[in-house]
C-alpha cells in the first residue's frame, strides 16, 4: 500500500449512521487500552451501543500478532475487530488471518478515500514519526527544514537522536539523500537501494548520541536538553510544545502510519463488526471529536471543517502537513522486516 497526496481537499462533511443491530449483542474489540480506550468509549463504543444496541466489549492487548496466530491455529477466534499497527496488519494480512470486507456496506456514500479502505481493513487513525526541533538550540538565523539538514552537523551542530530500528530510519535516511518521499519504496524495494540508505546512515551514526526505543524518550531528551533534535511521534512532540518547551515539528520527510482495524477471520459477527468500522470511520463530527482529544487523525472527508485550525494545523494529515511526507508501507516491513532488523542490529553493533 502506498498512499500518495490524495488526503489533500478533503471538503464533504457528511455524518454517517450505522444500521440497526439485534439489541443485547456484543463485538469484543481488541485494542490499546488505557487512557485511548477511555476516549474510544466516550466518542466511538458507548453512543455506538447506544445507537445500534451492539455493546463493545474492549480489551486492552499487546502482542496481538501472537495472540490472532494461537486463534487462527486454535479454530478458535474470541476477538471480532482489532486495533492494528502497519506490521501487525501486514503480518495478519499476508498470513490470511483478516476477514474481507464490504467497502459498499461500510461507506455506502463514498466519504472515505480509497486508500483508507484496504480489502480486509481499514486506516481509522494516523500519526507519523517526524522531525522534532528545539528551536532555541538552533544556530543563530538557521531553521532546519528536511532530513538533510539534520544529516548537515556542521550547518546544525548538537545533539542527535534517532529510534532504535530500521522503520523510518531507511527512509528518512534515502531522503536526506535526495529520495522524493514518494518515491522512497520503490527505491528501497532495491538492493542497491538498502545499501544507499544503510550507507547515509553511516555518515549520521557518530553524531547519534541516543538511540530510542519508546516514545516517551525523544519527549524526554528534548525536553531535558540532552538532545537538540529527533525523531518522534507527532503527539508527543505536540503536548511537549504546550508545557512551554522550544520545541516544534517539521513534517518534511515525515513518515505517516496507519492504525488498522479489521475483522478477524473466524468472527461470527461480521454484520456488527462492519457496522462498527463504518461508526469509527465515516462521520467527519465524531472522528474531529477523536482528533482534538488524541492527535491521531482519521481519514473521512471533511474532518478538518469541524476542527478548530491551532488543532488540526498540528496534525499529519492536515493539507498544509501532508504533501510532504511519505506513507509507511506496511506491506513493505511484513515482507521484508526479519531481514532488514537483522541487518541493523549487525550495522548498529559495528
Amino acid at each position: 500500500m502506498v498512499i500518495r497526496q490524495l488526503f489533500v481537499g478533503f471538503t464533504c462533511a457528511i455524518a454517517v449512521g450505522t444500521s440497526s443491530a439485534a439489541a443485547n449483542e456484543s463485538i469484543t474489540y481488541a485494542g490499546a487500552g488505557g487512557g485511548l480506550a477511555q476516549v474510544m468509549k466516550t466518542v466511538f463504543d458507548d453512543p455506538f451501543a447506544e445507537q445500534t444496541g451492539v455493546a463493545v466489549n474492549a480489551l486492552a492487548t499487546s502482542d496481538r500478532v501472537s495472540a490472532l496466530k494461537a486463534m487462527q491455529v486454535a479454530g478458535r477466534v474470541t476477538w471480532d475487530v482489532s486495533e492494528l499497527n502497519p506490521i501487525e496488519y501486514a503480518t495478519a494480512s499476508l498470513s490470511g488471518w483478516l476477514q474481507p470486507l464490504d467497502w459498499a456496506v461500510i461507506d455506502p456514500l463514498g466519504v472515505l478515500p480509497p486508500e483508507a479502505k484496504l480489502p480486509d481493513a481499514g486506516i481509522a487513525a494516523t500519526f507519523s514519526t517526524v522531525l522534532a526541533i528545539r528551536t532555541d538550540k538552533l544556530p543563530e538565523g538557521k531553521t532546519m527544514n528536511s532530513w538533510a539538514d539534520f544529516w548537515d552537523v556542521e550547518t546544525f551542530p548538537g545533539g542527535r537522536a534517532l529510534q532504535n530500528q530500521p522503520i523510518d530510519n531507511l527512509e528518512f535516511a534515502l531522503i536526506a539523500d535526495g529520495v522524493a518521499p514518494a518515491d522512497v519504496y520503490s527505491v528501497l524495494s532495491t538492493e542497491e537501494g538498502q545499501d544507499r540508505a544503510f550507507a547515509k546512515l553511516d555518515e549520521i551514526k557518530p553524531h547519534i548520541t541516543a538511540w530510542w526505543t519508546a516514545g516517551a524518550q525523544p519527549v524526554q531528551l528534548l525536553s531535558d536538553g540532552e538532545v537538540d533534535y529527533s525523531s518522534a511521534w507527532n503527539g508527543r512532540i505536540t503536548k511537549l510544545a504546550e508545557q512551554g518547551i522550544p520545541v516544534e515539528i517539521n513534517w518534511n520527510g515525515g513518515g505517516i502510519k496507519g492504525s488498522y482495524v479489521a475483522i478477524i477471520k473466524g468472527s461470527q459477527k461480521i454484520k456488527a463488526s462492519q457496522d462498527y468500522i463504518s461508526f469509527l470511520m465515516t462521520d467527519a463530527r465524531r472522528s474531529a471529536k477523536f482528533a482534538s482529544m488524541v492527535p491521531y487523525p482519521g481519514m473521512v472527508n471533511g474532518l478538518y471543517e469541524h476542527l478548530e485550525a491551532d488543532t488540526g494545523s498540528n496534525l499529519p494529515t492536515h493539507p498544509d502537513n501532508v504533501t510532504a511526507q511519505f506513507v509507511t508501507d506496511a506491506v513493505f516491513w511484513g515482507k521484508n522486516l526479519s531481514a532488514l532488523k537483522e541487518r541493523w542490529e549487525d550495522w548498529i553493533l559495528e
